[in-house]
């Protein structure tokens, strides 16, 4: 079997080939850290980590790299406008670093309780201004881009190719998806800002050749892609948003520079709405991932989303996510019953299931047809286990073996160390602040009994699990360590 991917540059299913035989590279755009991740990040990063997984299970060695946009995206993601994370620095009366640590700190929180993998690099923007600057002075250099007061931009009229991506190719349909008012001192509207000077009391700003000033935000991703994983890619993920303008620039600055393809297979996953309606911060809408998780267990809302082809939108709603938890269930019971199941004598053959699996992710990543292999399996594993013969060892084996595989080594959502039941972060911590509850009170026992050995003992023995006993003239109290 050969795996297919839909590129979207040629707009049709492609067999996958990698540069390098045996190792594959993959770029997939992050986000950007002014406000906690929602569940559009969520189907695009999920999506992403299955896409990862099914390389590396089909053989291939793959570099995973995945950037933190931590300056120069602005809020109307055009040449003007406020930069997202400076805006939300003033709204909570702090400095841009301060936001954008802690919410790259809250995004990896998230994306962990969602069982996605961390990227083998995670370059951040502002960490790569000297390669953004040398990639500018390159694209100068050959005449794709100019100075004007301090600002620089790319000249899109020197590289034919531009909007090949998005289909944006003659200059009315570029301008369509930019600000009406455009500087005057572009040389052409499509033009797009490569350097920025910044203005007056901008805080995120840095020395080069033009002026003090910040990068563009089409830029990083370009130097950094290019730094870790070379002049041409395998593989470029991100939302569909992102085609036109920011992949499209993102090829223009590339290919200027090296004269060679920058990506071989672009891919790119659809939007979130919620109970059919876009989802997005302007309409309120935006479902928040630490909000959901108070309530939904976070594999849960992983099973939810690959219900869906990533390339499918997504609807939100509470019956939608009640329904995959039912179904999640369904899968987890029948691993537990496997688990537990004494053996019999009945054969059962896994091959059919594990080639339907395969070939589903083999088609473009077809999370649905796959997840919908795995329920034929429980369907017929429950049907094998209630029969007088039972299933065989044999056939136990194999089936855990593929489950341990397909639902949880590639699609995530069954865990791999052989527990079947999953519980949300809210659940284990109300578990934990019960078993708190409960030595504390033997601790306080302790105390009034003068057993103060026991009481110092039970506070040490906690100190080692990481959790710090602070006795008051309230009470006693406890935190986790960092």
């Amino acid at each position: 079997m050969s795996l297919f991917i839909y590129n979207s540059l040629s707009r049709a299913k492609e067999q996958f080939e990698p540069l390098h035989p045996e190792m594959v590279s993959v770029y997939v755009c992050g986000p950007t850290v002014y406000g906690h991740a929602h569940l559009g990040h969520a189907k695009s990063y999920v999506s992403f980590d299955v896409v990862v997984r099914w390389l590396r299970q089909s053989g291939y060695r793959v570099k995973y790299v995945q950037n933190i946009t931590d300056v120069g995206h602005l809020t109307d993601d055009a040449d003007e406008g406020e930069d997202k994370i400076m805006k939300q620095a003033r709204l909570e009366k702090t400095d841009p670093m301060e936001i954008s640590q802690f919410y790259t700190r809250s995004f990896y929180e998230d994306m962990d309780m969602l069982g996605v993998l961390r990227p083998n690099v995670a370059p951040t923007a502002t960490a790569h201004i000297p390669e953004q600057i040398a990639l500018i002075e390159e694209l100068v250099k050959t005449g794709h881009a100019y100075e004007v007061n301090g600002n620089v931009y790319f000249s899109v009229e020197s590289f034919p190719g531009y909007g090949k991506l998005s289909g944006r190719t003659d200059p009315e349909a570029r301008q369509s998806g930019s600000r009406v008012e455009t500087r005057s001192e572009k040389r052409d509207p499509s033009d797009f800002a490569l350097w920025k000077k910044a203005e007056e009391g901008h805080l995120m700003k840095w020395r080069s050749p033009w002026s003090t000033g910040y990068p563009g935000w089409h830029l990083e991703c370009s130097a950094m892609s290019m730094k870790y994983l070379g002049e041409t890619i395998d593989i470029h993920g991100g939302g569909m948003e992102n085609k036109f303008p920011h992949h499209d620039c993102e090829i223009a600055q590339a290919e200027s520079v090296t004269g060679k393809p920058y990506v071989r297979y672009w891919m790119h996953n659809n939007m979130v709405t919620v109970n059919g309606t876009k989802m997005g911060k302007s309409l309120k809408n935006s479902v928040n991932l630490k909000d959901i998780f108070r309530d939904i267990d976070p594999l849960v809302v992983r099973f939810f989303i690959l219900q869906s082809h990533y390339r499918s939108p997504l609807d939100y709603s509470e019956t939608a996510v009640k329904a995959s938890a039912t179904g999640l269930e369904k899968l987890r019971e029948t691993l537990r019953r496997l688990k537990e199941r004494r053996t019999g004598s009945g054969a059962f053959d896994v091959e059919p299931f594990r080639l339907r699996f395969i070939e589903a992710m083999d088609d473009d990543f077809n999370t649905p047809v796959a997840i919908a292999a795995l329920f034929e399996l429980s369907k017929a594993l429950n049907a094998a286990m209630d029969s007088s013969e039972g299933v065989s060892e044999a056939g136990r084996q194999e089936a855990l073996a593929f489950l341990d595989m397909a639902a949880g080594g590639v699609l995530g959502i069954l865990r791999q160390d052989g527990g079947a039941g999953e519980g949300n972060g809210e659940e284990l911590l109300k578990r934990l602040e019960c078993v708190m509850g409960v030595l504390l009170g033997l601790r306080a026992e302790a105390r009034q009994n003068k057993e103060f050995a026991l009481s110092d003992k039970i506070r040490d023995r906690l100190l080692e699990a990481g959790i710090e006993i602070k006795d008051t003239k309230e009470g006693a109290s406890w935190s986790i360590k960092n």
